[in-house]
């Protein structure tokens, strides 16, 4: 198997770090080696959060260079636009719909931009863009945010689904495991759609 690198960005608190466990714990059920490497940055203050996810059948490094990604989620639209450069030409990019203000907006000095996912289009990207935030709270929680993005990555993978199903019962705390499962599953639904 031929090594596939997948990148997962946001914002600090966004849950990212869950995400990339939930990935990781998926991939090495399936034999796949697997190197997995977290960039925090600022994310205690709200900075940008980025995980690099190699896997295959012999991983020298978890680092993804620009151009690299099969593959890029993101939770936040400026975090997509930021990490777009690491995307491969044909590779593909969810997106979170949701926006989280930086500083420099929160403090005045910019404002946040207008067409972000329009932008990331016309810059030649295969996008599925999704409201994952409303389908969180329908699934219970605003803050299942994380799992409904990897529902819907791992719709796009060929990685049958109790499998992921497996690795969600393996990672989440099992009082949140009923919602999780549920976002889960709305994820997994957008991303056959």
């Amino acid at each position: 198997m031929s090594t596939k690198s997948i990148m997962i960005v946001g914002v600090g608190g966004q849950g990212t770090l869950l995400a990339s466990r939930i990935l990781g714990a998926a991939l090495v059920s399936t034999g796949c080696d697997v190197k997995v490497s977290e960039v925090h940055g600022m994310s205690q203050r709200g900075g940008s959060v980025v995980t690099y996810v190699r896997y295959g059948t012999s991983v020298a490094s978890p680092i993804i260079e620009k151009g690299e990604a099969d593959l890029l989620l993101s939770f936040e639209q400026l975090e997509a636009a930021r990490w777009l450069p690491y995307l491969k030409t044909d590779g593909k990019l969810i997106v979170n719909t949701q926006t989280m203000d930086p500083m420099t907006v929160i403090s005045g000095a910019q404002t946040y931009p207008e067409g972000v996912i329009d932008a990331l289009t016309s810059a030649g990207a295969d996008v599925t863009a999704i409201d994952a935030l409303s389908m969180a709270v329908q699934a219970g929680s605003a803050k299942a945010v994380n799992v409904v993005l990897i529902g819907v990555l791992a719709a796009k993978t060929d990685i049958a689904k109790d499998v992921w199903l497996t690795a969600l019962r393996e990672t989440v705390p099992p009082k949140f495991l009923d919602m999780n499962l549920q976002a889960f599953e709305l994820g997994w639904e957008r991303g056959k759609a």
